[in-house]
C-alpha cells in the first residue's frame, strides 16, 4: 500500500475520533444572558485584522472559543489588547477545517496551557472535518488537518466529532453537518475530498454553526456558512426551536453573491424574523448593506462586523466607531 493510499483511508479509521454524545435538555432550558465578541475578522479598528474568523461566546456560566483565526497569534494578541482572558476556556468549536479558522488552535492551546492545563483542551467539530482533501495533480497532497490533530493531541487536547445536532450546554447547540436543502453553493466547486463513500466534490461537508436558544429567539454564529445561511438557519429552527432569528453573526460567504441571490437571502431572513445581522469575514461589505435594506433592518441592527464588535442579549449589537 502506497503512502498516499494509506493517507486516504477514511478519517474515522485513521484517526480514532472521539464520539461526542450530547444530552438533549428540556425545552425550557435556554440561555438567559449571552455575549459574543469578535476576536478575528478582516476589519479592525484596533488590534489585528486578518482574513480569518474567531469569536468568544459567553452563555450564562459557559465560555466557548468559536474558531481560532488564521495566523497563530492573531486571536491571542487581540484578546490581550481587549483585556480578555482566554485561559479559563476549555471548549473550542471549529466551524470547518479551512486554515483561516483553525490556524490559531495550536498556538493558543500551548500558550494558554502554561497557566491552565485544561485551556482549550476540548474541540468540537462536525463529521467530515478530518476527511482528506484531494489536491489537483500539480499540487502536493494536503495533510495539514492530520498534522494539526496529531499535534493537538500531543498537547493533551481531544477532538469530539458530531454527526448530528448536539447540546453542548443548556441552550447551546452545535448543529453538526447541515443539510443542503436550498442550492446555496458557497464553495469553490473545484475541490475533491476522500469520504467513506469514495472521492467526491468537496462541498465543505463539515461546515457547522453554533446556536444559542434564548427567550428572544435564536442566535446563530457561523464561520463561513459554506452550507448557506438559509440552509443553516432552517437547520437551526428545525433542530433547536422554531423561533425567530434574534441574531445571525459571523461569516456568511456572500461576497460573490449576485443581487438576485442577496435579495432572495434577505427575503428569507425577513421571513425568519431576523432582528440583528452582523456580517463579518467572508460576508462582504456591500452584501451586508443590501441585506440591511432588503430585510428591513437599519444601522443599529445590521452592521459589517469588526474586531472587538460585540452582540449581547442585553444590549444587542455593540459596534465600534468604524463599524457603527
Amino acid at each position: 500500500m502506497t503512502l498516499l493510499r494509506r493517507c486516504l483511508i477514511p478519517a474515522i479509521a485513521l484517526f480514532g475520533i472521539v464520539a461526542a454524545v450530547g444530552q438533549i435538555p428540556p425545552a425550557h432550558e435556554r440561555v438567559r444572558n449571552a455575549r459574543i465578541t469578535i476576536l478575528s475578522t478582516n476589519l479592525s479598528e484596533e488590534g489585528i485584522g486578518e482574513w480569518g474568523f474567531a469569536a468568544l461566546v459567553e452563555a450564562d456560566n459557559h465560555k466557548i472559543l468559536y474558531d481560532t483565526g488564521a495566523y497563530p497569534d492573531t486571536v491571542l494578541k487581540n484578546a490581550r489588547e481587549m483585556k480578555i482572558d482566554l485561559s479559563d476556556i476549555r471548549d473550542v468549536v471549529l466551524s470547518h477545517s479551512d486554515d483561516d479558522h483553525t490556524g490559531g488552535l495550536l498556538h493558543l492551546r500551548r500558550e494558554l496551557a502554561k497557566s491552565n492545563p485544561a485551556a482549550l483542551s476540548r474541540t468540537y467539530v462536525a463529521k467530515g472535518f478530518f476527511y482528506v482533501r484531494i489536491p489537483p495533480p500539480e499540487q502536493k497532497a494536503d495533510y495539514r488537518i492530520a498534522e494539526l490533530k496529531a499535534e493537538y493531541e500531543r498537547t493533551g487536547g481531544s477532538f469530539l466529532e458530531n454527526d448530528k445536532p448536539v447540546s453542548l450546554f443548556p441552550g447551546v447547540w452545535l448543529l453538526g453537518p447541515i443539510p443542503r436543502m436550498h442550492p446555496e453553493q458557497n464553495w469553490s466547486g473545484s475541490g475533491k475530498v476522500e469520504t467513506p463513500m469514495g472521492i467526491v466534490e468537496d462541498t465543505i461537508p463539515e461546515d457547522t454553526s453554533l446556536v444559542l436558544d434564548t427567550d428572544r429567539g435564536l442566535i446563530v454564529l457561523s464561520g463561513c456558512c459554506h452550507a448557506g445561511i438559509v440552509n443553516t438557519l432552517e437547520c437551526a429552527r428545525r433542530n433547536v426551536r422554531r423561533a425567530p432569528i434574534y441574531a445571525a453573526i459571523g461569516g456568511f460567504h456572500l461576497m460573490r453573491a449576485s443581487d438576485a441571490t442577496l435579495d432572495w437571502t434577505a427575503e428569507k431572513l425577513r421571513q425568519f424574523g431576523i432582528v440583528n445581522f452582523m456580517g463579518a469575514h467572508c460576508t462582504g461589505i456591500e452584501p451586508v448593506y443590501r441585506i440591511r435594506q432588503k430585510a428591513g433592518l437599519d444601522r443599529k441592527t445590521c452592521i459589517v462586523g469588526g474586531v472587538g464588535d460585540q452582540f449581547s442579549t442585553e444590549k444587542g449589537i455593540i459596534a465600534g466607531l468604524l463599524t457603527h
